[in-house]
């Protein structure tokens, strides 16, 4: 882990800071959410922000935008003390921030979510569509991208709505830029073109907060980082200075001797889970895979190498053409959810909020949900077993909430994580598919779920593993098959697997060379 930033230098800070917060503090009642925070960002810079779920980084940075007002501290943009109380105002001054998804209006066209609320007129008042699209080119123009401006923006994928989300802050001249979490959901041909756009604001002259728990991106992308720890401030760097290694363990407090806690020397069991031949036109072909008993066995392969639409027709999501998929000796219906269920499968899928969680449902009610039919008597849910089940299970996984009866969309996403698969675990299953495992958390999260698949190996789970995180499959998994154009290009024992024999299979170098 001991990353170095690759690109140009940036200039050493001086002069006036952009933007400057230091001993801020925020409490909910008796939550407190930020103790002592601060956070000093230049221009022509672009700074990470990196703490653990919890650490206080979307609490901070929604006071910078005027959703929330601090209690306490000190806050100056270019100087001057400012005070947001709405987020217009955050705005007026200059700052823009892009979340992960962004809120377009999905019946308005890209150039009227560009300009909405001030569009161009003309001289008789009427709306000048014509000057609203030439700018709207002209903004592209000059990020680097073509996207048509009359397109609605229903139907974008995640990577063009946070342009447009770019072009809109570049409109009204923002002169700092706050990322959250922009890259979550992209392809890497698709950070990387917003990365190119990230250099080209920062060389501008404007300020860019970046937050992401990915330290590679971190270590490419910005010139500092600042630490936050428990909704304070820890330390901040500069990237040539420091190693993700010192990063992780200023963020949790404790040295992280390894990410990947894999116990070595446990022999598999029999064969649970026999996939021969699996088809379904145009997405997979002839797709073959085992999976044992006490076993993780990682999926890898770039975005689109149709790893996750073979886990959804697995378990009977999706329908596949042709094929077999074989649990426990016994062959399963295909395009059946409840089959698959019922032979011993769970299933915690990419998206958890959207796909394996009820977010307006509480916590308890989320974990016993797959087994409340089990739980009824004379047709009602017998609530005293249902919160008994939530109890042992959310111990058992050490879900942190308040209690069982918040709503799950409140949990941080390493909690919601361990949710899902406290649902699924109740279930008592024999084979675990887990699609992206640790995708949003922080790192001594991670840490914890890399843990319990250990623990859940160990103790006779199959698991099938898929990461578009390299190190997690190498570091995780006894065996990798890995994925390329809808088909297996290989398959590698623990010690063939490297960041070489993985990236060479999925790229298909192999063929070409």
């Amino acid at each position: 882990m001991a990353m170095k930033t690759t690109g140009a230098q940036p200039p050493e800070p001086g002069g006036t800071p952009l933007l400057q917060l230091r001993d801020v503090s925020k409490a909910f009642g008796a939550v407190v959410a930020l103790a002592s925070a601060e956070l000093t960002v230049y221009r022509g810079s672009i700074h990470a922000l990196v703490g653990e779920n919890g650490a206080g980084k979307s609490t901070l940075v929604k006071i910078i935008a005027g959703l929330y007002q601090r209690d306490r501290g000190e806050f100056r943009l270019d100087g001057e003390d400012v005070d947001f109380d709405s987020t217009a105002r955050s705005k007026d001054a200059g700052i823009a921030v892009i979340y992960q998804e962004p809120t377009l209006f999905p019946d308005l066209s890209v150039m009227e979510n560009i300009f909405m609320g001030r569009q161009p007129t003309t001289r008789w008042g009427g709306l000048d569509r014509s000057a609203m699209r030439e700018r709207t080119s002209a903004l592209f123009r000059r990020l680097g991208v073509t996207i048509d401006p009359d397109r609605p923006a229903l139907g974008l994928s995640i990577a063009d709505q946070q342009i447009i989300e770019i072009a809109k802050a570049i409109s009204l001249d923002a002169k700092l830029l706050i990322m959250d979490e922009p890259t979550a959901a992209l392809s890497g041909v698709e950070v990387d073109r917003l990365f190119t756009i990230a250099r080209a604001l920062r060389d501008e002259g404007r300020g860019l907060v970046f937050i992401s728990h990915r330290f590679d991106e971190i270590f490419d992308l910005c010139d500092r980082i600042t630490v936050m720890r428990d909704g304070s401030y820890v330390s901040t760097h500069e990237t040539v200075d420091v190693t993700a290694a010192e990063i992780v363990t200023r963020m949790v407090g404790r040295s992280v001797e390894t990410l990947f806690p894999k116990t070595e020397g446990i022999t598999p069991g029999e064969v649970v889970l026999d996939v021969d031949g699996l088809n379904r036109h145009g997405v997979f072909e002839d797709v073959s895979i085992t999976v044992r008993a006490g076993e993780i066995v990682g999926m890898a392969g770039l975005v689109g190498a149709g790893r996750s639409e073979v886990a959804r027709a697995v378990f009977g999501v999706d329908q596949y053409d042709s094929g077999t998929v074989i649990v426990g000796g016994s062959r399963l219906r295909g395009g059946d959810p409840r089959a698959a269920i019922k032979a011993g499968i769970a299933f915690v899928p990419e998206d958890r909020r959207r796909q394996g969680l009820l977010v307006d449902l509480s916590v308890g009610r989320n974990i016993a949900l797959v087994l409340r039919r089990r739980l009824a008597a004379w047709g009602l849910i017998a609530r005293h077993r249902e919160d008994a089940l939530a109890a042992r299970w959310s111990r058992t996984l050490q879900i942190k909430a308040r209690d069982l009866d918040v709503e799950a969309g409140t949990l941080s996403g390493g909690n919601q994580q361990k949710a899902v698969i406290a649902k699924w675990m109740a279930t008592k299953p024999r084979l675990l598919i887990i699609d992206e495992p640790t995708r949003g958390i922080d790192v001594g999260t991670k840490t914890e779920v890399h843990r319990l698949l250990d623990q859940l190996a160990q103790e006779g789970l199959a698991i099938l593993m898929i990461s578009s995180e390299l190190p997690e499959v190498l570091g995780m998994s006894d065996r990798v098959y890995v994925m390329s154009e809808g088909r297996v290009t290989r398959e590698l024992r623990r010690d063939e697997a490297t960041s070489e024999t993985v990236m060479t299979a999925a790229t298909r170098m192999e063929e070409t060379v």
